[in-house]
């Protein structure tokens, strides 16, 4: 039942937002004066390495103010995607400074993803194929659907409403995230490559990154080539674009807002995933309270639009 409210209530918000709302352009900027806190993981991963915030942030500021090659690429992937390509350039530094430490070259990412060429991986939890688990009855609702964004946002939303922190049947299920749970990394600190793309993530926006970029559809049952996808730098630079232009899509389309004027939310977006349910829950806020309150950034994106004058002049 709360799953079939869920749904309704993205769906309404989906039809009505072009009536209840003009489009509304995001200024540009903080909402917050000050830096929301840093989660608690990433200090201990910073300090765990010797290292500080401000040190992770220039090594990745200094590696695209050196590497024209990737500018380049950043640059024509953005065009792509009819996005402005500081919103890439902003995922990238906010994952390289808060999750992962930049390499200094853009080989040195080439040489990680050849590194993974040839292993065996899948993606799984408790030894359940996670191919078999979305044949679960529960997820009868997500069938029909074909386009990659809508069908694994479908399921992951089942797994919040059904599985999440519960025992189905015989087997108690973890309370965290369907892409921690089924699609997680190897071990701890491991990367995904330049855009730190999450394979769930990959899925979603496959379908997009193939009419777009033209690279392979991807598919769950072949978890080597979602990795792959997501660890060779120019197909990661894809998904980073398509994420951003799934996150501007979203809200434009769901909350009548453009953010396509503030990488700090854009940048959020990146960091925390979930744009269409975050965009829907604004919708829904503005409409109950009858103003406009504007979507904020996190800690991550607060030091993209804070740092703007420093990272809009490597493009």
């Amino acid at each position: 039942m709360r799953r079939l409210l869920t749904s309704l209530v993205i769906a309404a918000t989906v039809l009505t937002a072009a009536p209840a709302f003009s489009m509304q352009l995001v200024p540009p900027g903080n909402r917050n004066v000050e830096q929301p806190d840093v989660p608690g993981a990433s200090v201990r991963r910073t300090k765990g390495t010797k290292t500080t915030f401000d040190r992770k942030y220039e090594k990745v500021r200094e590696l695209l103010a050196t590497d024209r090659e990737l500018m380049a690429k950043i640059r024509k992937v953005s065009a792509a995607y009819g996005i402005d390509p500081i919103h890439v350039v902003g995922a990238i530094v906010g994952e390289h400074t808060y999750n992962v430490d930049a390499y200094d070259r853009l080989q040195s990412y080439y040489v990680k993803a050849a590194s993974y060429a040839g292993e065996s991986f899948r993606f799984a939890y408790d030894g359940e194929n996670v191919d078999d688990f979305v044949k679960r009855p529960q997820f009868s609702a997500c069938d029909g659907k074909t386009d990659s964004y809508t069908l694994w946002s479908c399921r992951e939303d089942v797994w919040e409403s059904d599985f999440r922190g519960k025992t189905v049947g015989d087997k108690s299920f973890p309370n965290n995230r369907f892409s921690a749970v089924f699609f997680q990394p190897f071990y701890a600190g491991q990367t995904f490559g330049l855009g730190q793309i999450n394979p769930l993530t990959a899925l979603m926006l496959s379908d997009l990154v193939n009419r777009v970029s033209g690279y392979d559809k991807l598919n769950e049952k072949d978890a080597g080539s979602v990795y792959k996808a997501i660890m060779q730098p120019d197909i990661s630079l894809a998904f980073v674009a398509a994420a951003v232009r799934r996150s501007i899509d979203d809200y434009k389309q769901i909350a009548g807002m453009d953010i396509s004027k503030n990488p700090g939310l854009t940048a959020t977006l990146y960091n925390l995933g979930n744009s269409r349910q975050r965009a829907a829950a604004l919708a829904a806020k503005n409409r109950a309270s009858g103003e406009t309150a504007w979507p904020e950034e996190n800690y991550y994106g607060w030091l993209i639009n804070d740092k703007l004058d420093e990272l809009e002049p490597l493009l």
